[in-house]
């Protein structure tokens, strides 16, 4: 209801959200959601393209923010700490891929200025590893001018596209050497969409 009834009606009216390859998501199959970061409202944005519910790993600050965090809360995201192993965001998302849902993650952890992905964590490709749940590559273009680092609130008429990409086998062992190599792998397809721009 948060979904159709708030976010895609504000996306396509002040946003002028443009969708593609949402045809490429498993509505049932276990997944792995992986993407580019740039502003605050990514998850959001990316949750609501989905067509299934999909769980959000997101910066434990974040949850004290009034209204931001009942809006993630009720997109099924949980905490997780910046510049630690957090061994416990681990065991939720294994756990929320075991109960059917997609599990979302930023690929880098972290927001980038322009969107790309330059320094791939690896945590997605751990959790993929250890549940054999494939990747979808997704690229969000145009967030960091809806809501940049330091920004107090959040700009209008800022057009915004998601690309959906193919999906990505998950790593066949979880070994550092494969861990880096398929999250690289990740990081590249998500730069390719990006790069396609609006």
């Amino acid at each position: 209801m948060f979904k159709w009834l708030v976010v895609r009606p504000i996306l396509y009216l002040f946003y002028q959200e443009r969708i593609y390859g949402a045809e490429n998501v498993s509505l049932t199959d276990n997944l792995i959601v992986v993407s580019n970061h740039a502003s605050d409202f990514d998850p959001l944005i990316v949750g609501s393209c989905m067509g299934r519910p999909v769980a959000f790993m997101a910066k434990e600050e974040l949850f004290k923010i009034p209204v931001l965090s009942q809006a993630i809360t009720a997109f099924g995201a949980y905490p997780v700490k910046r510049g630690a192993g957090d061994r416990a965001a681990i065991r939720s998302a294994i756990a929320s891929i075991n109960q059917g849902w997609a599990t979302g993650i930023f690929l880098q952890g972290t927001r980038t200025l322009d969107g790309r992905v330059t320094e791939p964590k690896l945590g997605a490709a751990m959790i993929a590893a250890k549940t054999q749940a494939p990747f979808l590559p997704v690229s969000i273009w145009g967030t960091e001018k809806i809501l940049p680092k330091g920004a107090r609130f959040p700009k209008l008429f800022q057009p915004v596209t998601v690309r959906i990409g193919d999906l990505i086998a998950p790593p066949p062992s979880s070994d550092r050497a494969t861990l880096e190599a398929y999250s690289q792998k990740c990081a590249d397809a998500i730069n390719a969409l990006h790069a396609l721009g609006r």
